[in-house]
């Protein structure tokens, strides 16, 4: 019986040894093409907009053109200025305070006397105008930005358009010291001309230049659509994007709902907020086996003692956050009617975010990194455009609809990506990490110094960082 059995078996052995392999193999494909076709339609609806006063007209296409734009003062604007900064109402801190309190009001009397006496915004206006200054309209509000070229282009040498988009309390005035290294890389000893750029640098809209929105709602999508529209009307259909801060995020939504306009993304932070139970268990494990969990020696350097870092650091960090967050108008309305306080609320995040160790510095380390007129020529910025509300404001309509910064999270960003991870940054985010969101990581560099303002902070770093990342991509 087994005998008379045997044909047949092996009769069934053949049929199953070519049904089994071409079941998998449509089973795989079919897999295949299901993952593939979810990359390519998983992006960010793009939408529209409208954030001009009152309703948006019916009628007649918004004005396209771009329109030269120039920083201007005048003696009234300084004079206010000085009235203000003479009426200053000294408090003593406590004994042996440093910046603990928040900004060392000792050496808040020092800066004031600085603002007062030497600083020269006349001459600070002349340094901003040195580079070419626009507005133009989209969505109902004017958006202002500087665009750089370089003064000479290599023979055979593409220039890459590049766009940056700063944080809050920063403005565009952060990438003055970085924009003649990646337009002029060889003067200045980088990378002998072998990638040249092309530097946008918008406002966000409600910071300094640029208009703030009229409507509620204003985010970072909104933001990032904005800016596309911006650098199709250059005239750009590809280019690459740097970012930090409210940048990282906006160009970050940038390649998830263009990526076909984006060569490549360049961050100096990355924002990877949601939590899970397997994310604890691997930063439980990561403090004793950082190996097994994918966390390098520098990773678990950066990263531990947990407790300390990412939690007790980021709460003492993070106050302002829930006040901008819920209710920005309430303490805005006190910064913009007093320039004392004004300085005393931005150049605070100028110390600690540049520098942990900084917190323990009865001057907050601040000239220790930046010049006075750099820093008193940021908060001016917001001063003479009445800007800190808006641009407070800004944390509102983004944590109201996403309150842990990761709804876009689940839109995978696929173009190349680089990320420069500066030791003093707020937190740190291993790339092992990042690669759940994004997920074409073709540099990431452990910075040896520097933290929050990167640009402003390290600019030759971060100048041959994003050189050494657009060089690879274009190798690709």
């Amino acid at each position: 019986q087994a005998i008379l059995c045997f044909p047949r078996s092996f009769e069934y052995s053949q049929k199953n040894a070519v049904l089994v392999p071409a079941a998998a193999l449509g089973v795989g494909g079919m897999l295949l093409y299901w993952l593939r076709s979810e990359r390519k339609v998983k992006t960010i609806d793009m939408g529209d907009g409208w954030w001009g006063s009152g309703e948006r007209p019916l009628k007649g296409k918004e004005d396209s053109s771009i329109r030269p734009f120039k920083i201007e003062t005048s003696d009234k604007e300084i004079e206010d200025l000085h009235q203000r900064l003479d009426r200053f109402r000294f408090t003593p801190h406590v004994e042996g305070a440093a910046f603990h309190y928040g900004f060392n009001s000792s050496y808040l009397r020092k800066v004031v006397a600085y603002w007062r006496n030497q600083f020269d915004w006349r001459k600070q206006v002349e340094e901003l105008n040195k580079y070419p200054h626009f507005h133009t309209t989209i969505e109902g509000i004017d958006i202002h930005f500087i665009h750089v070229k370089p003064p000479y282009v290599p023979h055979g040498r593409a220039v890459k358009p590049l766009l940056m988009v700063h944080g809050w309390p920063g403005s565009f005035y952060e990438f003055y010291k970085i924009i003649p290294l990646l337009t002029e890389p060889a003067k200045h000893g980088l990378n002998e001309g072998d990638v040249v750029f092309e530097v946008i640098c918008p406002s966000i809209p409600g910071y300094g230049f640029s208009e703030a929105p009229h409507q509620k709602e204003f985010d970072s999508i909104a933001t990032a659509r904005i800016f596309h529209k911006l650098m199709n009307r250059l005239g750009f259909k590809e280019y690459y994007l740097q970012g930090g801060d409210w940048g990282s995020r906006i160009t970050t939504n940038m390649a998830q709902m263009l990526p076909q306009c984006v060569k490549g993304l360049h961050l100096n932070l990355v924002f990877i907020a949601k939590q899970s139970l397997g994310k604890l268990i691997r930063t439980m494990l990561g403090a004793y086996v950082p190996w097994l969990v994918g966390f390098s020696k520098e990773d678990a350097r950066r990263f531990y003692p947990f407790m300390q870092k990412n939690v007790y650091d980021v709460l003492r960090e993070s106050g302002y956050l829930h006040i901008q967050a819920t209710k920005p108008d309430t303490a805005g309305c006190g910064l913009n009617d007093s320039p004392v306080g004004l300085a005393a609320y931005i150049l605070e995040k100028f110390s600690t975010w540049t520098d942990k160790s900084f917190l323990h510095r009865d001057d907050g380390g601040l000239e220790s990194k930046y010049s006075l007129d750099e820093l008193l020529t940021n908060v001016m910025i917001y001063w003479v455009t009445s800007s800190i509300v808006s641009s407070m404001r800004y944390y509102k309509e983004n944590f109201s609809k996403d309150p842990d910064l990761s709804l876009h999270n689940r839109v995978g960003v696929y173009v190349p990506t680089g990320i420069a991870a500066f030791p003093q940054e707020i937190v740190h985010v291993p790339r092992v990490w990042a690669k759940a969101v994004y997920k074409n990581i073709i540099t990431y560099s452990y910075m040896p110094r520097g933290g929050h303002f990167a640009a402003f902070e390290e600019p030759k770093l971060l100048a041959q960082d994003i050189m050494q990342f657009v060089k690879k991509v274009e190798q690709l």
